[in-house]
């Protein structure tokens, strides 16, 4: 990492991928280093310098010169390469957004309005764009927003049905460190990796990065892991994990006949199931064959999952041998029916019995983010609070598509029947959909239907390219803040580094200036300034402790951080609840974990039944649409920056190959097709196409590509729908079930060719045309 000069000056920061320091130079950004008490830094850090003076940087307020000339309306034509901005003055943009978020509110009402943010923008407690942006909407009337993430949306919905609402916080926020998995876990069996780039990064980020020392003390003390992955690398080499490369999609497939074998051998723990579940007899009656006819066994189960019976048996008979921690990541959730592998996964701890012992039971989030089993923070952390939304207008996340393109339809979402709003604004700050999102070239359809979208960013994001007004926003290294997350070590300060590039302003002062167009200034601000806030929100948090109270705001920002007094670092989930069901029931119907929900039964759900169940997802190898497209697309999350962020910068960039997003395949399934190593790629579905990189490895398992998420959507050229390399050009808008609504992002069937010829430039890296009124 780079070090100081005597022409440099060193300023310390937090992002969500860690504490770093900045080195700066003549007010820019020319070096970086990993902060004094982090052994095992992320190298995302290394994409800061590139990324704070990038050309794709947006200088000044931005009007589309379509809608400026047109006025409101929908447009086709939104975001179409070659769409020009117009460049105004402060005053003028918010003159007139202003005016026209007035008008939707008096002719459409707020609920027109669509608040979209997604939490990623800043680590800072206070400039975090999601709050910022959800408080003006509140101080102005309120708007329609979205619920639950992409991240884990069918563990969000789901598990309260399962084990309540409280047992869902604590399977999210109060796992076992890694350091109490080390001292009683025996055997983790992991089903989709415990893949160690996802942990550098934290909603908040952290003091320091601590996942990986946890996961080689744990090797070291004796835990054996499991992975069932299509990737060989989805888990760290220290930890010599044992590789069960199924096939994608087939992960409730191979729990139920794990939990099949454990009923059949005498091995099921039906003490347990007995006192601290319901449905246990509609499990076995299921996974026995009783229900339907088809007994789900380990020989069942290798027809679909290519993992040998053998291998099976084996398997479960070790999880009920020793202490056994069962872990359904994230990502083997975000496919169609992604609730069937999470409810599967509990059914099998349960089975097991060790629910409720230390370094047993059930787990969703290790190798997930680099909060999961990184400790707590009872008494939370200092927070800009958005205020109450006078409007019941809500989507699921995933489900911005189809509320756009579909205006008074009805859709199901976890029980009740809903209908979407219709929406005339669009306001994002937060988040890229044009990452997160599946379907680009239905989600740009979408992005057509609104009279207006507005955008504030730092960069030229496919998000910013689809606005009619974009508002530059500065960076975390623009402006003074507070960092820390869920489980963190210290909160810390982050102080500026470097001035505003061009006319950025803090996101606060805009709407804090618009909200004053609008006569709630007051609401908003509560007659304070950015300044006044940070030291607000800090000694609002400090006053939550009555002992070991933190040092006052000037004291903390000088030293630069404070230890959190209250981190617990050791827990055991459902401790209480498995000492005494009684006193400390679950808030489910039962008041225990229902294996069986007479409530999800009574939706009525054919894609999301009363139990775990075997539903076959469309998009996996060996059905007929595989006839078509062979090979199972896997778009994880990317080791080269966090989400999509910072794609321009030195680290992101130096994974790519020929300027592309690089894909991963097997040696095997490139030479059948005449690819090698570094050539240029068409991969391409039925829904688009895009242009990679190729790298062989025998990492990933035949049959498998895999490329990750996050390359800036660059559809500049008729050679594909994206020329960078956007998996999610490929992947299907369609909700994980009628219950959850989730993202089914992670898999999609694909070809994949040699790109013949020579390559259309990448031009994503070019910032849109710009000119005077």
């Amino acid at each position: 990492m780079d070090e100081p000069d005597e022409h440099t000056t060193s300023h310390p920061t937090s992002a969500h991928w860690g504490t770093y320091d900045v080195l700066v130079s003549g007010d820019r950004v020319v070096g970086v280093r990993p902060g004094a008490d982090d052994t095992d830094p992320s190298p995302l850090m290394r994409n800061a310098p590139a990324a704070q003076h990038h050309r794709t940087r947006v200088a000044a307020p931005a009007v589309r010169r379509r809608w400026l000339e047109n006025g409101p309306g929908p447009d086709s034509l939104r975001g179409a390469p070659g769409d020009e901005y117009v460049e105004l003055g402060w005053d003028a943009v918010l003159d007139l957004l202003a005016a026209d978020i007035d008008r939707v509110r008096r002719e459409h009402g707020n609920a027109a309005i669509f608040g979209g943010s997604y939490g990623w923008g800043s680590a800072g407690r206070f400039h975090h764009p999601q709050s910022q942006v959800h408080r003006f909407l509140n101080s102005v009337g309120g708007y329609t927003r979205s619920r639950n993430t992409y991240s884990h949306a069918c563990v969000e919905v789901l598990l309260p049905h399962v084990v309540g609402l409280g047992g869902t916080a604590d399977l999210l926020e109060r796992a076992p460190t890694w350091e109490a998995v080390a001292r009683h876990t025996d055997l983790v069996v992991t089903f989709g990796g415990l893949r160690l780039s996802n942990t550098w990064n934290s909603s908040g980020g952290r003091a320091r990065q601590t996942a990986a020392e946890g996961m080689r003390a744990a090797a070291k003390n004796g835990v054996r892991t499991v992975s069932v992955s299509p990737l060989r690398d989805d888990t760290i080499e220290e930890s010599g994990a044992e590789w069960l490369p199924a096939d994608p999609g087939t992960d409730t497939a191979v729990l139920l006949a794990l939990i099949h074998t454990l009923f059949d051998e005498g091995l099921a723990d039906h003490g347990f199931l007995d006192r601290y579940t319901v449905g246990a007899d509609v499990l076995r009656r299921y996974v026995t064959g009783e229900q339907d006819g088809v007994a789900k066994t380990p020989e069942w189960a290798e027809g679909l999952s290519r993992l040998s019976a053998r291998t099976l048996r084996d398997l479960a008979r070790r999880m009920a041998a020793g202490r056994t921690l069962v872990n359904v990541g994230w990502s083997v959730q975000r496919t169609r029916f992604g609730e069937q592998p999470l409810w599967a996964g509990v059914a099998l701890a349960a089975c097991l019995g060790q629910i409720g012992l230390p370094g047993g039971g059930f787990a969703t989030g290790y190798g997930s983010s680099g909060n999961y089993a990184g400790g707590s923070t009872p008494s939370g952390l200092p927070r800009f609070l958005q205020g109450a939304n006078p409007v019941d207008s809500v989507i699921p996340v995933a489900r911005i598509a189809d509320t756009l393109l579909h205006p008074g339809e009805s859709y199901d979402y976890d029980g009740r029947r809903r209908t979407y709003p219709d929406i005339r604004m669009v306001v994002w700050s937060g988040g890229n959909p044009f990452h997160h999102h599946q379907d680009l070239a239905r989600l740009t359809r979408a992005f057509g239907r609104p009279e207006t979208v507005v955008v504030a960013e730092t960069h030229w994001t496919a998000t910013a390219r689809h606005a009619d007004i974009v508002l530059p926003s500065t960076t975390t290294l623009e402006r003074d803040d507070i960092g820390a997350s869920q489980g963190d070590l210290r909160v810390r300060a982050m102080p500026r580094a470097v001035s505003a590039h061009g006319s950025a302003r803090d996101e606060y002062d805009v709407y804090a200036d618009l909200a004053e167009r609008l006569g709630a200034r007051a609401e908003f601000t509560e007659g304070r300034t950015s300044a006044q806030w940070l030291r607000h929100i800090y000694e609002q948090w400090r006053a939550r402790y009555s002992t070991r109270r933190p040092p006052g705001f000037d004291d903390f920002w000088a030293a630069g951080a404070v230890d959190i007094p209250d981190r617990v670092e050791d827990t055991t989930l459902f401790g209480g609840f498995r000492a005494d069901p009684g006193a400390h029931p679950l808030a489910t119907p039962s008041g225990r974990i229902e294996l069986y929900s007479r409530t999800v039964d009574s939706f009525g759900y054919d894609d999301c039944p009363g139990h775990p169940a075997w539903l076959p997802p469309p998009e996996r190898l060996g059905t007929e649409r595989a006839r078509r497209w062979p090979l199972l697309l896997v778009a994880n999350q990317p080791r080269g920056r966090l989400h999509s962020q910072q794609d321009m910068g030195a680290y992101s960039r130096s994974l790519e190959i020929a300027d592309r997003a690089r894909m991963r395949m097997h040696p095997g399934d490139a030479a059948a097709r005449g690819i090698a190593d570094g050539d240029v790629v068409r991969v391409y579905n039925d829904r688009g196409s895009l242009l990679a990189g190729v790298e062989t490895s025998a990492d990933v398992r035949p049959d498998v590509v895999q490329l990750s998420t996050g390359a800036w959507y660059d559809p500049s050229s008729p050679a594909a729908t994206c020329v960078h390399g956007n998996p999610n050009v490929l992947t299907a808008d369609i909700g994980s079930s009628a219950l959850s609504q989730g993202t089914t992002g992670q898999h999609a069937l694909v070809e994949v060719a040699r790109y013949e010829g020579e390559p259309p430039p990448v031009r994503v890296f070019e910032p849109p045309r710009t000119s005077a009124p």
